[in-house]
């Protein structure tokens, strides 16, 4: 994993290991945490997703409060117009998914310069700006 010296933010997937049992992920999880990153209203909104279809054991009391940590430990990103249209722009270039367009979207328009996802490619740079690392590697 890279040090943190660059503007970071954190895709969904990279967040809901704090919850996990993978305990080598969970502690990566929490130093990317522990560095207050940027991410997405999005992120948030997929965790508790996530956590509400997949996690069956957390009470929504859990789930309302990760989402809570997760709004003291990050700063976070609102969806607008901006980022709508950054997000056609990617997808016509990239041909990512939808959402993960949005995220992309928002992770450069907020000057992030890494983004943590485990689920893009990873080592690939978008818009010559905003590098993608898994940081699981």
């Amino acid at each position: 994993m890279k040090p943190m010296r660059d503007k970071v933010f954190v895709d969904s997937n990279v967040l809901l290991y704090l919850l996990g049992n993978d305990e080598r992920k969970k502690d990566i999880a929490k130093i990317i945490l522990k560095a207050r990153p940027s991410i997405s209203a999005q992120v948030v909104s997929e965790n508790v997703n996530v956590l509400l279809k997949k996690f069956t054991e957390l009470t929504l009391k859990d789930i309302s409060g990760h989402a809570k940590m997760l709004s003291l430990y990050c700063t976070i990103n609102t969806l607008n117009v901006s980022t709508i249209e950054k997000a056609f722009e990617i997808r016509e270039k990239y041909h990512f998914q939808w959402y993960d367009c949005t995220i992309l979207s928002a992770a450069i328009l907020d000057g992030c310069t890494i983004i943590y996802s485990e689920d893009m490619q990873h080592g690939q740079l978008i818009e010559n700006t905003l590098a993608i690392v898994n940081p699981f590697l």
